[in-house]
């Protein structure tokens, strides 16, 4: 009876390990075309409307976020009130976090990423990319933590912003996004 139960469990892995995730290659055109426009914006912005001592408008969360919401965009933490809640709650939790706690960094930055977490579980805005929003505002360059909470507007609301307006447009482009 154990063998038996132990050849299922084994089975069960199997074919959880080797599962293949269909993806149109429709798919792979707007995930692409989606993602090289919503970065590509934020990327203009930051080279040619920023001066060159304000530099920070492109943060690396947004490239997490733009995989879930132009490769992912049927994931619950893709949805518009994730994207924006998630990032913005996390940029301010990292910040008060850097700004309480500025020179323990080994207790602030997994104090920003959990409290993060369990706030955007409370607030039903989860999104994975921003608990490394939070962490950016812990361990950002110098130009993050003198932002403060401005942090929290831009670059990360506007960033994200300008991410769903395009995935907006590109996933009413393609009739299967939806």
């Amino acid at each position: 009876m154990i063998t038996t139960e132990i050849k299922r469990a084994i089975s069960v892995c199997q074919k959880f390990i080797t599962q293949e995730i269909f993806i149109d290659i429709k798919e792979h055109f707007w995930a692409f075309a989606g993602s090289f426009i919503g970065i590509g914006i934020i990327a203009f912005f930051q080279s040619y409307i920023l001066i060159k001592e304000e530099n920070i408008f492109l943060i690396a969360s947004f490239g997490a976020s733009s995989v879930l919401i132009y490769g992912a965009a049927k994931s619950p933490f893709a949805k518009p009130r994730n994207v924006i809640g998630g990032q913005f709650i996390s940029a301010i939790i990292g910040v008060a976090i850097y700004k309480l706690i500025p020179d323990i960094i080994w207790i602030a930055a997994p104090l920003a990423v959990a409290s993060s977490i369990v706030i955007m579980q409370i607030t039903k805005t989860l999104h994975p990319p921003g608990g490394a929003t939070a962490l950016i505002a812990v361990i950002g360059t110098e130009k993050i933590k003198l932002l403060g909470y401005k942090f929290a507007f831009c670059p990360v609301l506007l960033g994200s912003l300008i991410l769903l307006i395009v995935a907006f447009v590109f996933n009413k482009l393609s009739k299967n996004r939806l």
